[in-house]
């Protein structure tokens, strides 16, 4: 589901959602990593700790 850019700020800095960078490449999402966003890499590290209900953004450049 696609959401508009201002709601996905809204939930990222609310604590609502996780926001991920969605590329599988480390390099290329560390040229356009936003603010508190993680990498796929560390998304997938913190997968056995997150909740079943918890929200992620995921957006790419």
């Amino acid at each position: 589901m696609k959401i508009p850019p201002h709601d996905a700020h809204i939930k990222v800095a609310g604590d609502a959602a996780l926001l991920v960078c969605a590329y599988e490449d480390d390099e290329k999402c560390r040229g356009m990593l936003l603010e508190g966003a993680l990498l796929l890499s560390e998304l997938k590290a913190l997968e056995p700790t997150l909740r079943k209900d918890q929200e992620i953004v995921f957006y790419c450049g």
